[in-house]
């Protein structure tokens, strides 16, 4: 089995890790580590809300993002011993990419992401550019030779200068990302789904024409990946009493961001952002007779007590195309939606809430397009690489991942559990009804 390049004898730091083991890091990732910047990702839970429902989910970004370091460079190392040009710098750069790919992420992680879509064009990746390029990062990336305008790209998976097998690693549909948050998630949530065997997979990675590919004896192995992806949405990150908490944070920081200004994007507000910072300073904001605060502030607060939406009507959607999304995630389409069922209900219309979480059922590539196959290598890894066969492997030619191919579409109608009767009774007529119906098969 391939080691990495990166030996306890040269290394800077050695860090224990509950789902690799001992990792070490170089100076430069030690440096980069122990600045503010990156610390701040001790603050941020990787799975924001998830915690309230499965208790041991509260690890970080911070640990999240050295694992993906860790398996960059394994994979690293996999891919120097093939005969493709591929060296020790092309691997201490994939470190580096993975160790800082989720430095630009806000509060509650997802959840801030959805606050930015709504107030702004911008996204977490946006904000790790500019965090790489305009802080003291970028300073000793430069000062250890490396381009902070190469790495910001590279660690969203977007560089045009790297080869794509490069951004694959980084951000695709076999990515490191992927391969750590299913070990990690699944082991600190307690649920067994993301339990994968991910070196067998890292070792068999190969580049055919600049992409990355997999040995065919590891197909059972690429197949149980996707399998794990899916039902980690299901159990844990689409759980409807997940979804509840997520769906309070994001409409408490959305509403709170008028007088706390959480959307200002200026490095000093942004990195002041941590989980913990937000939730209390929605939670002592004075609404002084302000609606939207003062419902902001009730979110938050019954959020930290845990007294949580009821979920009281869910449709779920297994398509190909994007069915659900395309006609609920329009806010208006949702708004209309919400105010219906409020006033079949006879309650306020603060008091209903329609989510539609939506994910692509498999991974996505680093171009953001849907995972449709993966690129298969035959033949001895010892060979010349010119003499050995590779091919397509479409998703539809996996008779299990062919199945799940495409988007996980998730409509829930939430309410408070005063509302509950009433609200039920009347999402399931207005969802039952012949002018629903139409409404959704236009």
């Amino acid at each position: 089995m391939p080691r990495s390049n990166l030996s306890k004898a040269v290394a800077s730091a050695e860090i224990r890790d509950p789902i690799h083991g001992y990792i070490y890091a170089t100076g430069l990732e030690r440096e980069l580590i122990d600045t503010s910047m990156f610390q701040r990702l001790r603050r941020i839970r990787q799975l924001a809300g998830c915690h309230l429902v499965y208790p041991g989910g509260q690890h970080s970004r911070f640990e999240h993002v050295i694992g993906c370091m860790y398996l960059a460079g394994r994979v690293g190392s996999v891919l120097s011993s093939r005969s493709i040009g591929f060296r020790q710098e092309g691997e201490a750069k994939l470190r580096v990419a993975a160790l800082l790919h989720d430095i630009g992420h806000g509060p509650f992680s997802h959840m801030f992401e959805e606050v930015l879509a709504e107030k702004t064009d911008v996204t977490h990746e946006d904000m790790s550019r500019r965090i790489i390029r305009e802080t003291q990062i970028g300073d000793i990336l430069e000062r250890h030779g490396f381009s902070k305008t190469a790495i910001s790209d590279l660690s969203i998976g977007k560089s045009r200068k790297e080869k794509e097998f490069m951004n694959d690693v980084i951000g695709g549909g076999l990515s490191v990302d992927i391969m750590d948050y299913l070990l990690r998630d699944s082991y600190f949530t307690g649920v067994e789904y993301g339990k994968v065997d991910v070196h067998r997979i890292i070792n068999s990675f190969d580049v055919v024409k600049d992409k990355l590919a997999i040995s065919q004896a590891a197909i059972f192995a690429f197949e149980a990946l996707m399998i794990s992806r899916y039902e980690m949405f299901r159990a844990v990150y689409f759980h409807r009493t997940v979804r509840a908490a997520e769906l309070m944070l994001v409409k408490s920081m959305s509403l709170a961001d008028k007088i706390l200004h959480l959307t200002d994007l200026s490095l000093e507000n942004y990195l002041s952002l941590t989980d913990e910072v937000t939730l209390q300073r929605i939670t002592e904001i004075d609404p002084k007779g302000d609606r939207e605060l003062k419902l902001a502030k009730k979110l938050a607060v019954d959020y930290q007590s845990r007294s949580l939406l009821k979920c009281v009507f869910e449709k779920t959607v297994q398509r190909r195309d994007r069915f659900l999304t395309s006609i609920f995630n329009q806010r208006r389409f949702r708004e209309n939606l919400r105010d219906e069922i409020a006033t079949a209900a006879k309650v306020d219309e603060s008091e209903v809430f329609v989510d539609v979480p939506t994910a692509p059922s498999v991974p996505i590539s680093s171009a953001r397009e849907s995972f449709k196959g993966v690129t298969v290598v035959t033949g001895d890894k010892t060979r010349n690489q010119k003499s050995r066969v590779s091919y397509e492997l479409g998703l539809d030619q996996l008779p299990l991942i062919g199945t799940i191919a495409g988007f996980m579409d998730v409509l829930r109608v939430y309410t408070t559990a005063e509302r509950r009767q009433s609200v039920k009774k009347a999402a399931e007529s207005i969802f039952q009804s012949e002018s629903f119906e139409s409404k959704v098969s236009m």
